[in-house]
């Protein structure tokens, strides 16, 4: 089946590509680290989570064997294949509206809340204050304070593999295309695709507008972040 790459957006290496340039076959292979942990000590145990952008489930499993029940949102049909153990549910995020159904904790990672299209970013703050419980949370994934800056730079995991932020460009007001290659011992992937950097006060700013605000940084370098409903 072939895939429409959405404009900005590409991926190269074999195995299924998804829209944003996500190569499926290394979302498998990225090791789990330390988020599963994080983002249990944020929410209640046994707590119902919405991820959304799930991927092939590399944060999915890890939750689902801390005893979390999780619905997993992913726009790609290729990646939700390799999802075990979780509702899945397939399609835009930011068109997301399951109706009256409320989450305990909504979560928004992969560094997603960056999307270099300012509405869709819109759609995706929006889609998380739809979904969570009046006395819930949601959890985002913010890129580091020096992600766009400190290029070229390079990640050898003990796994065996390699991860490089090979570039990142200028291209349009506020937005950049980054390009990142992971290099294994069997082959190598990339992924071109575009990012907003946000300061501190823009991203609360993006909260604010999608009825939202910050509970808690979860993480010294603010990475992790707890948001609730503006009451």
């Amino acid at each position: 089946m072939t895939v429409e790459m959405r404009e900005g957006y590409e991926g190269t290496g074999t195995g299924a590509i998804t829209p944003d340039g996500c190569a499926v076959e290394v979302y498998t292979r990225l090791p789990i680290g330390p988020e599963p942990d994080i983002i249990a000590a944020a929410v209640p145990a046994g707590a119902h989570i919405l991820e959304l952008g799930s991927g092939a489930g590399r944060m999915t499993h890890p939750l689902l064997e801390r005893g979390f029940t999780v619905t997993a949102v992913d726009e790609s049909a290729d990646m939700l294949a390799r999802v075990r153990g979780a509702r899945t549910i397939c399609g835009p995020i930011e068109q997301l509206d399951l109706g009256d159904e409320k989450f305990d904790v909504v979560m928004l990672a992969s560094f997603l809340v960056h999307a270099g299209d300012e509405e869709v970013r819109r759609g995706l703050l929006r889609t998380c204050a739809r979904h969570v419980a009046e006395n819930g949370c949601v959890l985002i994934q913010r890129e580091g304070a020096d992600y766009h800056t400190d290029v070229p730079r390079e990640r050898v995991d003990p796994a065996g593999f390699t991860v490089r932020i090979a570039s990142v460009t200028p291209v349009a007001d506020g937005v950049d295309s980054v390009h990142v290659e992971y290099d294994f011992p069997d082959g190598t992937w990339t992924q071109t695709f575009l990012a907003r950097p946000l300061t501190k006060e823009q991203f609360e700013s993006a909260l604010e507008e999608a009825g939202l605000e910050v509970d808690e940084y979860l993480t010294p370098d603010g990475v992790w972040v707890r948001a609730v409903r503006v009451r």
